[in-house]
């Protein structure tokens, strides 16, 4: 058994992304952020779904032509479909964010 909350990265400089399950058809991560955001123009542009759920801090997403933010706190969760254009813009710098992400496949994978 393990915990989401344990663990945690004593190196803050960079986002750790932990692998929890993998299969043919599904990906769960574990992934831990402290003050960091997406580079500057850079875009998420996913061939998998996913679905994301913060368990811990704070985070702010942008969406490829919305003008709002999406500001995140624990326990709040989305929904992001494939090629869907996303960007963190920011996450709390004075605490781990703590996120639990699972990608999937839009069809069955074989």
């Amino acid at each position: 058994m393990d915990n989401l909350f344990s663990n945690l990265p004593a190196d803050t400089s960079l986002e750790q992304i932990e692998p929890l399950l993998e299969s043919a058809t599904v990906r769960i991560e574990r992934i831990v952020s402290h003050g960091q955001s997406t580079a500057a123009d850079d875009w998420y542009d996913q061939d998998e779904n996913e679905w994301v759920v913060l368990l811990k801090g704070e985070a702010e997403l942008r969406f490829a032509g919305d003008e709002e933010l999406l500001t995140m706190h624990p326990g709040n969760f989305v929904h992001i479909p494939a090629h869907r254009r996303h960007r963190v813009e920011s996450t709390a710098g004075d605490q781990p964010t703590i996120w639990l992400a699972i990608f999937y496949a839009t069809e069955k994978m074989t």
